[in-house]
């Protein structure tokens, strides 16, 4: 029987690849842009780190962790999310001495037990970003208009930015308890994870997608109602910061995360076309987990963002974008000049693949179309002898002999324009 890969866990293959290096690229130049330095975290961590941040009572811990046993007997996870792993090196590393404010970037692989479907996978990719040290809600709108310049940068069109508050410690039980008891009335026409939801992690229920739910809970009071005055204020300022920058916003007082230490500002973009599971970018603040996992009194801000969901959005424009230079030496001669040849290329940042096989030169065009070259580099007798090479453009057909310098002038030209 052949082995395939575990259901949920995906290959991603040569095409969709340029694609999320494409997505990476452009997320790491404005995060750097914005004073951010990449973070490394494991892609494991002891069980308890996720048990104190995420909550016993979500989705997450309760259901879709991937939950073991090493040799000593300790409980160690694979990591269902990044912040915590974050927040953990944060204290563990005690980067709060280095740096009043901490700007952090990662990305890789996340892992949930989920059904898999179209854009939410098992093993899935994220890259996140976090602020630490920093409680100004001006902080929230800057990151916000981040999130938005990347994917403007990735052509992404037709998305839509949420935002809400989840209030604080002060203002959020006395809501909890309103909203309890609007649920209890509810109870009959609420699905069994909300009802399981209304003793643990009522907030949750706002969020279903059950259309049963959703009809139930439409009176369901708002926790904007509810906000204190400090609470109220730092949303204000936040809709304000974005407003001031011409951001174009839309308040949801139903949505709200599915990780229980998210406090204020929570925000979500979607895109149309994804279907039901159309989140590609989620996050907002969260001041009390720094202290909760045993570190100093810290706000915190953070984000995720989707890669597959985002790569199938642009997957049709950055699919093959780096073109593929093709160099066909023709005899040995051109071969061993060729070696130089191609280090030129490959130092000048061009993709080369060196076709080494026998054969008549059409037979090796035919090759390196497969290949998907845009452009071929011949080099034979004629071509030594005149100290020239022939460049032909696979897209165009326009094939000439040209300099070395020009036939390269000519590629990082199509590489700029792409």
């Amino acid at each position: 029987m052949a082995i395939t890969a575990i259901r949920g866990f995906n290959d991603i293959l040569p095409g969709d690849s340029d694609v999320w290096r494409r997505i990476e690229k452009e997320a790491v130049e404005v995060f750097v842009g914005f004073g951010f330095s990449e973070i490394k975290i494991p892609v494991v961590e002891r069980t308890e780190l996720f048990l104190r941040s995420i909550g016993q009572g979500t989705d997450i811990v309760e259901k879709e962790m991937y939950t073991f046993c090493d040799r000593r007997g300790e409980s160690l996870s694979l990591r269902p999310e990044g912040t915590a792993s974050v927040v953990r090196a944060y204290i563990e590393h005690r980067l709060y001495e280095r740096t009043p404010v901490c700007r952090l970037f990662y990305s890789g692989p996340m892992f949930r037990y989920e059904r898999p479907q179209k854009g939410r996978y098992r093993q899935f990719y994220q890259i996140g970003a976090e602020v630490l040290g920093e409680k100004s809600p001006k902080l929230d709108a800057e990151i916000l208009q981040m999130v938005l310049m990347v994917l403007e940068r990735l052509g992404l069109k037709d998305t839509t930015l949420y935002i809400n508050s989840l209030g604080c410690t002060l203002c959020r039980p006395p809501f909890r308890n309103r909203l309890i008891a609007f649920l209890e009335k509810k109870r009959e026409g609420l699905c069994e994870d909300c009802n399981r939801r209304m003793g643990v992690n009522p907030l949750r229920v706002l969020d279903c997608k059950n259309s049963a739910c959703i009809e139930a809970i439409t009176d369901a009071p708002s926790i904007l109602d509810s906000l204190c005055d400090t609470c109220r204020e730092h949303f204000s300022e936040v809709r304000r910061r974005l407003e001031l920058t011409g951001i174009d916003y839309t308040v949801n007082p139903r949505m709200v995360r599915g990780l229980d230490y998210y406090t204020r500002t929570a925000f979500e973009i979607t895109s149309e076309g994804l279907g039901a599971q159309n989140a590609i970018v989620a996050g907002g603040r969260y001041d009390n987990l720094v202290k909760e996992l045993g570190g100093p009194d810290t706000p915190c801000f953070g984000f995720a963002m989707g890669v597959e969901r985002i790569a199938l959005v642009v997957k049709d424009r950055y699919r093959g974008s780096v073109p593929l230079t093709v160099f066909i030496p023709m005899g040995d001669d051109a071969e061993r000049e060729g070696i130089q040849i191609v280090g030129i290329l490959r130092d000048r940042g061009i993709r080369v693949v060196v076709d080494y096989r026998d054969g008549s030169l059409k037979g090796r065009m035919r090759r390196a179309d497969r290949l998907g070259a845009r452009f071929v580099i011949i080099l034979g007798e004629d071509e030594l002898r005149s100290g020239v090479v022939t460049l032909r453009d696979m897209e165009s057909g326009l094939q000439e002999r040209v300099s070395l310098d020009l036939a390269v002038d000519r590629i990082q030209l199509e590489l700029k324009e792409r």
